[in-house]
């Protein structure tokens, strides 16, 4: 006896939730994203269809591979996958489950997808928000991978703002820019500066001081 899966024939295209960075090719003529695991090294379009990833000519997604698109079923479980140290400049992506799709416990492996809402974090370098996407660092080959920018943090580097991006992906994309806020490792409010600036007024009073007594000059005196 084979076993069969439950068929579901939803109404509308299931929605799900995943991460994936940005990314702009060598001529910037086109914009796209690439997965953050399996498949990373093929980026995709807003509107794409799944290749298995290991060269078999099976359609995605084959019961008994783990190739297709992968998406989780909440935001909250996407947006849980950026605090992973090698995922914090990852973009949340909400895409529409198109074709066939296998569903599992935490979400769905499928053979079609559009991207609907992508929402950037704040500036990896200072928490400001975002107001641009700019160089990560790295790439694919062929591809510029992007990051959240505060349009100050990284000057020099190629960079699109988030308008610039969505028409060279070439389909309906809306981007969503999340508040700024004070990441780890980050430069704090008005506060943490003037804090700093105490400190580094007390050190240099320190000097100061050493140096005076090294020299033998105890400053200025009043004449007598």
């Amino acid at each position: 006896m084979r076993l069969r899966l439950p068929q579901e024939r939803p109404a509308r295209p299931p929605a799900g939730y995943k991460i994936a960075y940005p990314v702009l090719d060598r001529d910037g003529t086109r914009a796209g994203f690439t997965g953050v695991s399996l498949g990373g090294g093929s980026p995709y379009g807003v509107l794409d269809d799944a290749r298995c990833v290991y060269g078999r000519r099976h359609a995605c997604p084959a019961r008994r591979c783990d190739c297709g698109f992968h998406c989780l079923h909440t935001l909250s479980e996407a947006r849980g996958l950026i605090c992973v140290g090698a995922h914090r400049r990852a973009v949340v992506l909400e895409v529409s489950v198109l074709g066939a799709y296998i569903r599992y416990e935490r979400g769905m492996r499928y053979a079609r997808q559009r991207v609907r809402t992508v929402r950037v974090g704040p500036c990896a370098a200072c928490g400001r928000p975002a107001t641009r996407l700019a160089d990560a660092g790295w790439g694919r080959p062929g591809w510029w991978a992007l990051a959240a920018d505060c349009g100050g943090c990284a000057p020099g580097r190629t960079s699109v703002t988030f308008a610039d991006f969505g028409r060279l992906a070439g389909e309906p994309l809306t981007i969503v820019t999340e508040p700024g806020e004070n990441r780890p490792g980050a430069p704090g409010g008005i506060g943490d500066l003037m804090a700093e600036a105490a400190l580094l007024q007390a050190r240099l009073d320190w000097f100061q001081g050493q140096l005076a007594r090294l020299t033998g000059d105890s400053g200025p005196t009043a004449a007598s």
